[in-house]
């Protein structure tokens, strides 16, 4: 089963060198920080109970640098079902000590050496258990799946009250603990990947050994295909929990059906091209793809096992040696995100950004966005481009998702206004090319700059508006100035993107002497600059004394309607606003 990535939780900024250095040893975890107290963290919080006890009761392990009593007292209230408990740790401030307080049965002594050994200190772990036995029954290693969680405190009481214990079955981890192992004892433990009735005297243990190869599920629906797999599993005598993960072909990447499985069981899905897959020299099976998949993901020493197959089900099932991680074999479904990290840098990013930000493999933008999206983890790759090549860099990006990787594609502001999305999308409608068609496409939105340059002067698009580009490399001037003069005699206020830059000195100029024909002089213009960046600059002029020479490319332009209006404050500043009623 895959593990939940922790939320490290600090509470002052003396906290967050150790919560890097925790945060760097768990790829996908995410740094809280207390606000005021803390910055350059990932998810900001103004509650500690609150913000704990969320996370506990998402079941997201948590790492909290502060007193172990802090923690005890606000979980306190939660504390009713220890089978439901996520690992729960408290770590000193100067990382010189570990303490794993809750999740017993959810590997939080595991957890707790990991820390430590990055730490480069002792774990204070009280568990008798694990103590005396050199091993946790309750949390078993990464690859094994405790089929009965709630016989094993009364198996481990009697275990430590003198009682022996025969192992049925291999693992190394058993077999080389201090357990008291005898052939002839009462007590057994058994690692299968049958799926067999445990019973308070037998703790049961499915080692993830097998793998499950599917093809030709095009005309199945998802429903259907999970139940069918289902009935697979049961056909064969197989626990689920044994199941490593679900292996396909690269051209089946997006089909629902193999999505649906592998969300339902909770492990890897993942893909082969054709030529990847071991050669078969049984008659029975040369034609078998998915008998060919399954052999390819279980490796060495694998065996294809027989069972009842539903005719509707085409499948193979093969086991392994040893238990293996399905992460590490063939490649996951791609992934591009399109994300917008506001206009300036952390502060305005959204939660969701910030996430897809931290999990990705890899950033694709411009370079002077991916400076503003901030620093990468170790093992994500930086691809930079010329702000110009957006098609280009749009194509780079579905390519690199194609190969299995995770991509964020980095825009400033909102990505679906002027900027990368429609670059993807264009990218994808007019290639079309057939390995695109199995990434998982989705769009972050940000905040855009209008919407920064109207919160800063107050309420400029309480109305209805409208955005324009002023840049015509992509359309024609003309269309451009029917639309500036189409909006101003519908009397909206108006959004001008790229208004003027090196080569385009011109536009904006005719832009003014379009929109006076039919606006007052006295319209307010606010000119925002360098939104949520340094040097930041929100000025309102009226559209009578408004220069083309006011702005320049990152300078966002707002021309009010007929009835924006402009309120005086009282040390010489204005807001301005246009009212949600409408009076001509």
């Amino acid at each position: 089963m895959n593990r939940i990535p922790p939320a490290i939780v600090i509470l002052g900024q003396n906290s967050q060198p150790i919560a890097k250095k925790i945060s760097a040893h768990f790829p996908g975890s995410q740094i809280y920080g207390l606000i005021d107290r803390t910055d350059d963290t990932d998810i900001n919080f103004s509650n500690f109970g609150e913000t704990l006890r969320e996370l506990f009761a998402t079941e997201t392990p948590i790492i909290s640098i502060c007193a172990a009593g802090i923690i005890i007292r606000t979980l306190a209230p939660l504390l009713s079902d220890k089978r439901a408990e996520p690992p729960v740790l408290a770590v000193a401030e100067d990382g010189s000590a570990v303490v794993p307080l809750l999740g017993g049965l959810h590997g939080v002594n595991d957890l707790a050496r990991e820390i430590a050994a990055a730490l480069g200190v002792q774990p204070a772990i009280t568990t008798t258990g694990d103590i005396r036995f050199r091993t946790a029954l309750l949390s078993p290693p990464q690859g094994y799946y405790l089929a009965n969680p709630e016989d094993a405190k009364t198996f481990i009481s009697n275990l430590l009250a003198g009682a022996k214990v025969r192992i049925e079955g291999a693992a190394s981890w058993l077999s080389e603990s201090n357990l008291p192992i005898v052939p002839d004892a009462k007590l057994t433990i058994r690692v299968t990947e049958k799926a067999i009735a445990p019973t308070p005297d037998c703790l049961v243990y499915h080692p993830q050994i097998t793998a499950v190869a599917l093809t030709k599920l095009s005309n199945i629906e998802p429903e259907i295909a999970v139940s069918l797999v289902q009935q697979v599993l049961e056909n064969a005598g197989l626990a689920a929990a044994s199941v490593a993960g679900f292996f396909a072909l690269k051209d089946e990447m997006g089909n629902p059906a193999i999505e649906a499985v592998s969300q339902y069981f909770k492990v890897p899905l993942r893909f082969f091209n054709l030529s990847e897959l071991v050669e078969l020299d049984s008659i029975e099976f040369i034609e078998n793809k998915a008998a060919q998949i399954a052999l390819t993901a279980a490796g060495a020493n694998s065996h294809l096992i027989e069972y009842d197959r539903p005719n509707a089900l085409n499948c193979a099932i093969a086991l392994a040696a040893q238990p293996f991680d399905a992460r590490a074999i063939g490649v996951s479904r791609g992934k591009l995100a399109i994300v917008g990290t506001g206009p300036g840098g952390a502060p305005w990013m959204s939660p969701e950004v910030k996430e897809i930000l931290r999990e990705a493999t890899d950033w694709v933008g411009y370079k002077f966005y991916l400076d503003l999206a901030g620093t990468l983890r170790e093992g994500q790759k930086r691809h930079d481009s010329d702000n110009r090549e957006e098609i280009d860099r749009a194509r780079f990006a579905l390519d690199l998702a194609a190969s299995g990787k995770s991509v964020a594609v980095v825009s400033s502001g909102d990505p679906g206004i002027f900027a990368m999305a429609a670059a993807v999308f264009e990218a994808i409608d007019f290639d079309a090319k057939p390995e695109w068609q199995g990434i998982d496409i989705r769009v972050a939105p940000g905040i855009s700059a209008m919407q920064a340059a109207a919160a800063a002067i107050g309420a400029p698009l309480g109305h209805d508006f409208c955005v324009i580009s002023l840049s015509d490399i992509l359309k024609p001037w003309e269309v451009i100035e029917q639309r500036i003069a189409a909006a101003a005699g519908a009397d909206l206020v108006m959004a001008f993107y790229n208004p003027i830059s090196k080569q385009r000195i011109w536009q904006l100029a005719r832009a003014i002497e379009i929109l006076l024909q039919s606006r007052d002089a006295k319209t307010p213009v606010i000119l925002g600059r360098n939104l949520g960046r340094p040097g930041q600059s929100v000025r309102v002029c009226t559209l009578g004394e408004f220069q083309p020479e006011d702005a320049d490319m990152r300078t966002l332009v707002i021309v009010g309607s007929s009835q924006t209006r402009i309120i005086p404050r009282k040390y010489g500043d204005v807001w301005v606003y246009t009212p949600r009623r409408y009076e001509k």
